[in-house]
């Protein structure tokens, strides 16, 4: 991978902004349609005599995995002991991530119990939350603290505009370019940009699974059909999407500084034992470490 020029804040913010006007001013309103409350599987499972049950009931239960892989992630992202975060930064992007999928849970669960226009706002912002936080987490490791912390209070700050904007206005325009163009852009910036962590490979991952989340959603009937009505497509959204903050927790608990990977390899160089395999990996890293002070400085 060729070394990139330094990231610039402008080079995102101006043509997004410019965008934004663009989109705002012409383009035509998208009201939210009520055909998107509309699920296939809306059984209520649970009822009986003395239990009116519990509406839509296994859309309303897939957001339980949302609520125990957030926790756990918040404590652990505080705790610093399991999770691999080298900076306060990180520290902030993470808590806010594992934090927005606390509210997935909990948003996604009210919505679902009984689907409408003001309710599906709760399931639509702790959603864009994570994504800001996800992608600020991300900037954080390439770029540093500092753009990395505006990316996090901008994004969130500009989630809660566009959700603002669309209950008073009944337009998603915002909201929906908000959840196109962040999930797209995590990966591309993943690629373009070094990171000075191992195991980068687990964001390509999470964007693979997240893109067959999304196929699952847009084929709720279809797959509902094949499974022979067991769970529909967009309750396999859900458990494909919590699969998501499970992946980058291994990345998290795994990967390592590319740098102590090099110190690493030197010791073992000197104590002997080098072969063609060893020689190019203590190659590659040194060629890491020469791309990341060059971009430095």
């Amino acid at each position: 991978m060729g070394w990139v020029p330094r990231f610039n804040a402008s080079r995102i913010w101006l043509p997004a902004f410019l965008f934004s006007l663009f989109i705002l001013f012409f383009t035509p309103t998208i009201p939210r349609s009520h055909n998107h409350h509309h699920f296939v599987d809306m059984r209520n499972l649970l009822a009986s005599r003395s239990f009116a049950g519990v509406p839509n009931t296994i859309n309303v239960i897939t957001n339980f995995p949302f609520l125990v892989v957030g926790v756990l992630g918040f404590v652990l992202a505080l705790d610093g002991a399991v999770f691999y975060i080298s900076s306060q930064g990180e520290v902030y992007a993470w808590v806010v991530f594992y934090a927005g999928m606390v509210g997935v849970a909990f948003g996604s669960a009210y919505y679902h119990l009984k689907p409408d226009n003001h309710r599906v706002l709760w399931d639509t912002l702790p959603m864009m939350v994570a994504f800001s936080s996800l992608f600020s987490a991300l900037v954080v490791e390439r770029f540093g603290q500092r753009i990395g912390l505006f990316c996090l209070f901008a994004l969130i700050f500009a989630a809660v505009l566009c959700v603002v904007y669309e209950r008073n206005y009944n337009d998603i325009r915002f909201c929906m370019i908000f959840q196109l163009t962040l999930p797209l852009a995590i990966p591309v910036i993943a690629f373009m940009y070094s990171s000075k962590y191992t195991h980068s490979r687990y964001w390509f991952l999470a964007t693979g699974i997240y893109l067959l989340a999304k196929f699952e959603g847009a084929t709720d009937k279809k797959l509902y059909h094949a499974n022979n009505y067991i769970i529909s497509g967009h309750s396999l959204e859900h458990l494909c999407l919590s699969l998501i903050p499970i992946v980058l927790s291994i990345m998290l608990i795994y990967r390592e500084s590319k740098f102590q990977r090099l110190v690493d390899l030197k010791d073992r160089h000197q104590r002997g034992g080098v072969n063609d395999d060893f020689s190019t990996e203590l190659y590659m890293a040194e060629t890491l470490q020469h791309t990341e002070q060059v971009k430095t400085n």
